[in-house]
Parts: structure tokens; sequence; C-alpha cells
């Protein structure tokens, strides 16, 4: 395999052109956002398994040829974990490579577990050790080691056998289209476009909240989110989540009660105080007709649905065995508590998972089908 870096747009667009027309596409990156909103683009990988090339995006300014090689859509472009990458195209380009493949989803179908790791599923597959030394390297720096460029390039050269042997076992299967809805949803722009207005249910501990004190997190959440983005700043840099957590639980009024919040900085109340105080005020003066909801909480399951929930698992697992597939690929005993609480809107109830296993679950519900014990071992029955 003959492997290249591309450092230069005349390198760059050789490179293009020379992957142009491949099938598929190998696709990894590197970047850094601890310092950061958004994740900083340092390094993407190829590989179409005859070359196999690094590309520098801190070099080369115009990237054009590649979102062109990107947007073909008679390549198939493969990541293993892909979503973090993807979001890195998103930022750049406001539109996603397709089609794509994940060789983690599709793992999974081929049973070898559930969200296994890329170089977990390198040595079960192809019986390679990959070398793990670089994975806290500082991709920004430069130049690249040699060592640097070989732990990059090895993530997208074995890649793209994996992706091969994957395909096969699934088409082997007849599951090579249990997963295009899910490859789908991956590919979907509207997955990786953030809602300020949201990001109050990603604080931990919300749900201790009630009422107009979710309006007032919801209001400092959206406002840390929009100048996090705007700046390119950690979240956390500016307020973090326990602080805003505990401006919506006292909603001070002043700055003197502004200074009693444990963990807002002196310097943060002088810079910022009147700037949080207004956004308390404005979310407590809404109407209760426009406080955000917190989602139903977890009901405590019945001892009756708690019995059903084993049943459930039960089959689950013995579905899952015939298929060789994870269990936890096809539902969580969260997933089943709520089935056997009436809730519908499930995924394992959507999809290949409700050609798996979904639709036996509501046999089971209806008491069409159910676990009995033949020759001392356990099997669905109708």
């Amino acid at each position: 395999m003959q492997e290249l870096f591309a450092d230069t747009p005349d390198r760059l667009e050789r490179l293009c052109s020379r992957l142009a027309g491949s099938e598929w596409l190998a696709l990894d990156t590197e970047f850094l956002r601890e310092k950061t909103y958004y994740p900083r683009f340092c390094l993407l990988q190829v590989s179409n398994g005859e070359t196999a090339a690094c590309v520098d995006p801190l070099r080369i300014d115009d990237l054009s040829p590649l979102r062109a090689l990107l947007d073909d859509p008679a390549i198939t472009k493969v990541f293993h974990a892909g979503r973090q990458d993807l979001e890195i195209f998103h930022q750049l380009w406001g539109t996603l490579p397709a089609p794509l493949f994940d060789t983690q989803l599709a793992a999974t179908l081929t049973g070898y577990g559930d969200q296994v790791g890329y170089a977990a599923l390198v040595k079960r597959l192809l019986a390679i050790d990959l070398e793990k030394g670089q994975a806290r390297t500082d991709w920004s720096l430069r130049p690249l080691a040699p060592e640097q460029r070989r732990y990059a390039l090895d993530d997208v050269i074995y890649l793209g056998e994996i992706y091969l042997r994957l395909k096969a076992r699934l088409e082997e299967l007849g599951r090579i289209r249990w997963l295009d809805d899910d490859f789908a949803a991956l590919a979907a722009p509207a997955s990786y476009e953030i809602d300020p207005t949201r990001q109050w249910r990603r604080i931990r501990g919300h749900q201790h909240l009630k009422g107009v004190q979710l309006a007032v997190l919801q209001a400092l959440a959206a406002w840390r989110e929009n100048l996090a983005m705007a700046s390119d700043r950690p979240k956390n840099w500016i307020l973090k989540d326990e602080v805003l957590l505990e401006l919506a639980r006292r909603m001070p009024k002043d700055k003197k009660q502004l200074g009693r919040i444990r963990g807002l900085e002196r310097g943060a109340v002088e810079r910022r105080g009147d700037e949080l105080l207004g956004l308390i005020a404005e979310a407590r003066r809404l109407p209760a007709g426009q406080w955000p909801q917190e989602e139903a909480l977890r009901v405590r399951p019945t001892p009756e649905q708690e019995a059903l929930t084993d049943i459930l698992m039960c089959a689950l697992r013995l579905r899952a065995e015939e298929q060789r597939l994870s269990p936890q690929a096809l539902a969580s005993r969260k997933n089943l508590e709520q089935l056997a609480a009436g809730n519908r809107d499930l995924d394992l109830l959507k999809g290949w998972r409700r050609a798996v296993v979904g639709a036996d679950l509501l046999r089971v519900l209806e008491g069409k089908l159910w676990p009995r014990l033949k020759n001392g071992r356990l099997e669905l029955a109708s």
C-alpha cells in the first residue's frame, strides 16, 4: 500500500484525484477540543485499500478537493464510531459525507459485541495489536513525528479490511440492509445541530428543580451555550454546571445574593453579574405556561411489572443468543420496563430490532408466546 502525506494544496489535489472513483474510503480524524467549544480539526486519515494518506488541514486552507471527494454519492465512506468525526465535517461544511458505513454498528450485528472499540476489533478480526502510545498526543503540533504518522495511518489501513469482512458477514447473514436506518440517522445533519434552549436537560441534577426554577435553568444554559459557541470556549470555562444549577435553585435577586453562590468567583460576579441577574429576572417573569417541562420521572415498576420485565428479559436473551447478538444491542432493562408499562414508542419496536425481537416481545405481552423449559433448555413457544 502506498502511503502519502498531503500538506500542500497541490498534494491534496493529486491525492483526491488518485482516490476519485474508489468504491469506498476508510476515514478517521484527529482533533483537539480541550480548550475550545468546537473540535479543532488537526488531521484526516484516508485509505481506499491501495493508497493510505494523511491530510494536514492545519497547513491547507482550501479543502474543497476533499469536500468534493467525500460528497461523491458513489463512494461509501467508512468510519468506526464515526459520530465525532462526522461532527467535524458538519462544522466545516454544514453537510455530511454519505452514504456511510460504521464498523462499530456493523460489529454489533455480526457477533462482536456492543460498542466494541477499534483496537479490539482489529485484534479479533485481524489478530493485530495496534500501537497505543499516541492516544493522548497533541495533534496540533508540527512537524508530526514518524510514529505519529504510523499511528494515524493504522487507523484507516486496517479499517478498510475490517469493513470488507464485516460487510461480507452481514451479506452472509442476510443483514446487510438492517443498518440502513442507523446509517441514515448518523448521516443526518439535524443530528449535529445544537439547540441552546434544550441544553438544560443535559445538566446533571436538573431533575431536582421544579416550575420556574427550570425556566431559569433553561435561560442560563442557553445563554452559556450561545456564549461558548460565539467565543469557541468550553462551556465549563464560562460557568460550571453546578453553578448554573445553584443559580436556578436559589434565583438570586441582587449581586449580594449572587456573591453567595458557591463556585461563582468574584470576578465572574463583577463581569457577568448584571447579565446573570437580568436573565434570572426575565425567566422568573415568564408565565407558567412557558416554563419548560421535565420529562416524567421514572415511576418505580409494580411487582407485577417487575415480574413481567423478567419474562421479557428472558425472551430477549433467548432471541439474542439465537441471532448471536449482544442483548444490550437490542434493548436495555429500562426499555423492557417501559414496554411492560405500556410504552410503545421504543427503538426495539422499530426497524431491524422489531424484526429480531420486538414483535416477539409484543406476543409475549399478548400471551401468545412464552418461555418454557424443554429437555433442560429454555425456548420460546406459542
